[in-house]
Formats: C-alpha cells, structure tokens, sequence
C-alpha cells in the first residue's frame, strides 16, 4: 500500500469509527439522563451488536494496513496525523490482543450496570452492585494480562490508558510527595477552628432558582449555550462529541446548593476544554483533551482557582443574594468565602473541598491497585475501602452509600482513572502559575467573565485537542516540565491565609 492510498483509506475508516463513536455518545447521554429504566435489556443487546461491528473495521487487515505503512513514515506525514497515527498504532496493537467475544460480552456488561448501580447506591447495599462488579473487575484483570508488555503490567496498563505512560511508580512518587508535605499541614488545618456560623449553608434552596443560578454561571464562563445543553443526572458529568455538541449534567440538593454551583463550574471547565479545540480536529481522532489528567486540570482549574476565589464572587455574589434573598440576606462575603474554601473530614469526594480532596483519591488509588494486582474477594471491598479511609482520614464511613458506592466510575469499567483527578489538579496549579506571570487573573475577573482566561487557555493548551502528549503541552504552556511541588505551593498558602496559619 502506497502512503497516499494508506491516508486516503484511513481517512475513509475514521469516518466510519466516528459515526459509531456518534452513536456510542448518543446511546450513553440517554441512559445517564432520560431513558426509561426498562429499556436497557434491549438497549445493550443493540449496544454490543455496535461494539462488534467497530471492532471489525477496528481490526480490519486493510486498516491495520493503513496504520502500520503510515506508522513507517510518519515523519513524513504533518503533525497532527503524524502524532495520530502513533497514537493509533498502539491502540490497534492492543485492540488485536483482545478476543472479540470478550470484548463483546464486555460491552454489554457495562451497558446495564449503571442502574444497577444507581439502586445499589440509593439504597446503600454494595451486594446489589457486586456481581456485576465481579464481573467488571475479572474482565479488567484480563485486559492487563492480554495487553501487558515487557515495560507495562497489570495496574500499569490501565493507568496507560487514561494517562499516557503513567506507571504505579510515577503515582507512587506523586502521592508521596503530597503524603510528605500535605497529610501533616491538613491535620494542622483541620485541627483549626474556622470562626463563622455557616448555618446558612444547610437553610432550602429551591432547585429551580439554583438551576437559574447555574444557567447564569455558565454564561459568566462565556459557554456557547447553542452548542450545548445542561440536564441533570445522579452523578455530573460532561460528555460531548466534537466541538459544537458539549452536553453536562447536574445534580441539585436542596440543602447544599454550592453542590450544584461547584458542579456546574467544574463540568463548564471539562465543556471548554472540548469547546475551545480546534475545530479541524473534529474531521480526526485527535479532538478532545489530551487525557483524562488534562481533562481534569481544567475543570478543577475553574472550580477552584477561579470559582473559589475572591475576585470571582466580588463579580457575582450579588447575582446570588438576589437569586436566594430569603437564604443570603445575613450572610456578606466575607462569611461565605469562608464558607465556601472550608475545609474539614468528608466522606463523599465529590462533596470534599479543595485541600482533602486529594485524600479520596489516594483511598481509591490502592484500593485499584489492590484488587487489579492481587485475588481480593469483592465482598471484602467495602470493608477494605473502610480501612484505608479511617488510615487517611481517621474517620469511617457510616454506610456503603458515603463509601464504596458513591462513585460511578467503576461500573463503566474505569479503573486506573481515578489517580488522573488529583494528578489534574497539580497540572492546574501549574497552569495556574504560569498564567499568571502573562497576566493578573484575579483583577481581570473584575470583567465579569472569564474571556481572558478563556483565550490564555485556548492558546496554550485547548487548541492542540489529543493532537500532542500532556507532556509536550504542559512544557508548552508553562515552559517546565510537570512539578507537584506547584500543587502543594499554593495549597498551603492558600489555607495557611483562609485559617490564619504562619508559614
């Protein structure tokens, strides 16, 4: 095969992968958002018929073809396509090592569990969601042993999925820093009495005016409202296919409203990032955040940098008094930036604050580690997530609904994602640094929008999609390869100022 016919044949194939990722995107939405609980039986049939027929063209000896004469010379080739087809190279190596029924079966396994998992966890009994987690948890161990290579086993292999080339060393190594020098500065924070009644924080909050609130803010961060919609869901999340289509979820507790603010501001983060790509790239496979880690530094980067900060609610605590009068009228700024950057022992990660958040993830991280690279009975599971949550945390969750079963992740089969949250965050602190040195973040929030951090971040880091690796982007955005070392700076002296703690 000559490189002009591999590119035109390859060309032609994306297309065809694009459409069932279309479809893949579709068919997801709907189960997360509005489809009857019923109708998953059938859907999942349909689902899995779908993942064999692109694992066929997926698999396709001209495909492979295609892949492997480019892959020849892609020096050749520009650098976009050049990057996407080492990329896919890889990938196809992989996908030829997985047995098509076992993916199949697969398929359909994790396209039923999510209300199976939403029953287990309203009704806080891990036992309704462990078979199928059994399940999950044997074809993932396969999986590592089908795609393992002499650099890269087990654990390792699903961390590579999600973060490209990061091992259980470069996660051991990470968590070992914030283990050093952040478990023992959080001990010092949380032993700190914070001065405020933060009553206010649990009074009614109407979930129809905290869904005006939220529309608001995704205005405030300058989201294209014609190019995607916000719904609610048990879990947020955001999901999207190409630029023009960016569609997040929400959740609303009528007594913690700044769950719902935090949530949208964070899901808005991850719908930038897919927004502000460029917008060649939707014709590629290379659109998207470069990794799961990129993905979340940006949405933990409009959460916490700027949604937490003072400059941003200078802007908009106003617009929120006037939504909840009744609720805010007592409370100024000053109590509810307290309020709002507190930080104490929580059992639900997606409810902990800035500072131990970390911690949730660590819990999570060895307990992966310790089921994928060792035969832990999934029965165990809950009481092994209770240890390692009294060890960090010196706490234990008081039922299976605040522990084992309050994340969704692993009933779609997502091990190895969990470390890319606390690793996005460090990225952000980062990014966050640099940022700064082009320009004053928090006074150009005075605006009233985020639109110049918006074009900082488009610049440096949302226009290359998964066109680069998330080490070429971050030195690219701030002229140093990746340091922890940011991420623990400005904890610590953000939380050494919120609770008055000397250096």
């Amino acid at each position: 095969m000559t490189k002009d016919n591999a590119i035109s044949y390859y060309k032609e194939t994306v297309k065809k992968l694009k459409a069932f990722q279309y479809i893949a995107f579709l068919a997801s939405w709907d189960s997360q958002t509005q489809a009857p609980k019923e109708s998953f039986g059938l859907e999942s049939e349909q689902l899995g018929l779908l993942s064999e027929m692109q694992y066929g063209i997926q698999t396709d000896p001209k495909f492979i073809e295609a892949i492997n004469t480019l892959y020849e010379v892609r020096n050749e080739l520009d650098d976009v396509l050049s990057h996407e087809i080492e990329v896919q190279h890889k990938e196809v190596e992989q996908v030829k090592k997985i047995p098509k029924e076992e993916f199949s079966e697969f398929s359909k396994l994790i396209a039923g569990a999510y209300p199976t998992w939403v029953e287990a966890k309203q009704k806080s009994d891990f036992s309704i969601f462990a078979p199928l987690l059994e399940k999950i948890i044997a074809y993932k161990k396969k999986e590592t042993a089908w795609l393992a290579t002499e650099d890269r086993k087990g654990y390792d292999v699903l961390l590579d999925m999600y973060e490209p080339g990061l091992t259980k060393e470069d996660c051991d190594r990470f968590f070992g820093v914030l283990k050093e020098k952040l478990v023992p500065f959080i001990k010092k924070v949380t032993s700190t009495e914070l001065e405020g009644d933060f009553a206010f924080g649990d009074r009614a909050y109407p979930r129809r005016k905290q869904r005006e609130f939220c529309e608001y803010l995704r205005d405030v961060l300058c989201f294209d409202k014609n190019r995607g919609l916000m719904m609610e869901s048990e879990h947020p999340f955001t999901t999207n296919f190409g630029t023009d289509d960016i569609r997040i979820t929400n959740h609303y507790y009528p007594n913690n409203f700044t769950s719902a603010v935090f949530s949208v501001i964070h899901e808005t983060g991850h719908s930038l990032y897919e927004l502000q790509c460029d917008r060649a790239l939707n014709e590629t496979l290379s659109g998207g955040g470069a990794s799961m880690a990129m993905h979340e530094s940006q949405s933990r980067f409009y959460e916490n940098m700027i949604g937490r900060s003072r400059a941003f609610w200078e802007a908009h605590y106003a617009k929120l008094q006037y939504v909840f009068p009744e609720q805010l009228e007592d409370v100024d700024l000053d109590l509810f930036m307290k309020y709002i950057n507190r930080t104490e022992i929580s059992f639900v990660r997606t409810a902990a604050d800035e500072l131990t958040y970390p911690l949730h993830i660590m819990v999570r991280y060895d307990l992966e580690k310790e089921f994928i690279e060792n035969d832990i009975p999934v029965e165990k599971l809950p009481e092994l997530w209770n240890q390692k949550f009294e060890e960090y945390f010196g706490v234990t969750p008081p039922d299976d609904q605040n522990g084992i079963l309050q994340d969704v992740h692993w009933c779609y089969g997502d091990i190895g994602y969990f470390p890319t949250y606390a690793l996005g965050s460090a990225y952000a602190a980062q990014f966050f640094d640099s940022m700064n040195k082009d320009f004053d973040v928090y006074a150009s929030l005075a605006s009233g929008d985020t639109k110049e951090v918006n074009e900082w971040l488009k610049e440096k880091i949302h226009r290359f999609g998964s066109s680069k690796y998330p080490k070429e982007i971050i030195r690219y955005a701030t002229g140093k390869d990746f340091d922890p070392n940011y991420y623990v700076d400005y904890l610590i002296k953000k939380y050494s100022a919120v609770y008055g703690i000397a250096d």
